[in-house]
C-alpha cells in the first residue's frame, strides 16, 4: 500500500487529525511522581482521581497538548515502573529549561550539540522510577508555539 490513495484497492488519505494527546507513564509511587513532574519539573497537575476503582493523575507540561497519566489503571499496570525510555520534550532555550530543572532539584544530564541547525540541541533527565526523558531545543518554538497559549500556559482554551 503506497498511502498516496492512487492504486486500486488501497484506501484514500484520511482527513482526519491524528494527535497524541497521553502517555501512559509507568511508576510505583503516585504520590512521589504526582510531587516530582508538579513540583519539580514544573508540569501542571490536571486532575488526581482516587476511588474505589482508580487512583490516577494526569499532568501536562506547560504550553503542551500532552499529557502524563499515571496510576492503577490495567493500562498503566501493563509496563513496569521505570521502563518508559526517551519521551521527548521541546523547548526554546535548553539552556535555560535546564537551569530551572537543576534549580528545583532535578538531576539533569549535560547539554549535548548533535548538530548545530535548531533541533539539534539535547539534554536528559530521569523521573525517581528511572523513566528517561530528552529535552530538545528548537529555538522557533518561541516565536511560534505548536499550539497557541491561554494566560495560564495550556495550550488549549
Amino acid at each position: 500500500m503506497s498511502g498516496d490513495g492512487g492504486t486500486a484497492g488501497e484506501l484514500a488519505p484520511s482527513r482526519l487529525i491524528w494527535s497524541i494527546e497521553v502517555v501512559v507513564l509507568p511508576v510505583s509511587d503516585l504520590d512521589r511522581s504526582v510531587a516530582f513532574y508538579r513540583d519539580r519539573v514544573g508540569f501542571v497537575l490536571d486532575h488526581r482521581t482516587t476511588n474505589e476503582h482508580v487512583d490516577i493523575a494526569q499532568l501536562t507540561p506547560r504550553g503542551s497538548g500532552c499529557s502524563i497519566v499515571m496510576g492503577t489503571l490495567p493500562s498503566q499496570q501493563e509496563m513496569a515502573p521505570g521502563t518508559m525510555r526517551g519521551l521527548q520534550l521541546v523547548v526554546a532555550d535548553a539552556e535555560a529549561a535546564r537551569a530551572e530543572l537543576l534549580g528545583r532539584g532535578v538531576e539533569a544530564s549535560e547539554i549535548s550539540v548533535f548538530d548545530e541547525r535548531d533541533g539539534g540541541t539535547f539534554f536528559g533527565f530521569a523521573d525517581p522510577d528511572g523513566n528517561t526523558w530528552a529535552v530538545q531545543q528548537i529555538r522557533a518554538r518561541a516565536e511560534k508555539p505548536l499550539l497557541p497559549l491561554t494566560d495560564d500556559g495550556r495550550s488549549w482554551a
